[in-house]
Order: C-alpha cells, then sequence, then structure tokens
C-alpha cells in the first residue's frame, strides 16, 4: 500500500489503514470467477467463427422491426408496470 488510504474510514473513530486493508482483502472475494473449461469454450467458439467452421449470419435492422413487431407491446407493458 502506498498509504494514500487517508479516506477510506467510514467512521470518525475508525482507523484508515485497516478499513483500506480490510476492504482490499474483502473485494478479492466479490469478483465472479469463471472456470477455465467455460473460458476455453468461449476460445474455441471464437476460433470456429473465425476459421468459418460455424456459419454466422448477420443481424439487420428488419430483424430488429420484425422483434418489435413481435413482442414490443409485452415491453411498452413491462415498462409501464401493467405486468
Amino acid at each position: 500500500m502506498t498509504g494514500n488510504y487517508g479516506d477510506y474510514a467510514l467512521m470518525w473513530y475508525d482507523d484508515p489503514y485497516e478499513e483500506c486493508y480490510e476492504w482490499f482483502w474483502s473485494s478479492l472475494n466479490i469478483d465472479d470467477t469463471l472456470p477455465k473449461s467455460f473460458l476455453e469454450h468461449l476460445y474455441q467458439m471464437v476460433d470456429d467463427i473465425e476459421s468459418g467452421k460455424v456459419k454466422t449470419y448477420p443481424v439487420t435492422q428488419d430483424m430488429f422491426d420484425e422483434l418489435e413487431d413481435l413482442v414490443g407491446d409485452l415491453i411498452k407493458e413491462e415498462d409501464d408496470g401493467d405486468v
């Protein structure tokens, strides 16, 4: 630590160093960690797409318009709180 922990005290009686220290170590457990097998699967999917092994289809504005026609009223109802 660099000693720049003066603003980490939440209450007047808190020790800024201890607060910074505790938040640092507890924040390491907050992040979700994905398993190696999942990440390898993602890399394999990207390789398959880039090599042409998997055919991809571009998304066009017409598809978004059709989707809006199909479910647009449902989305608007949720926004209004009716559902």
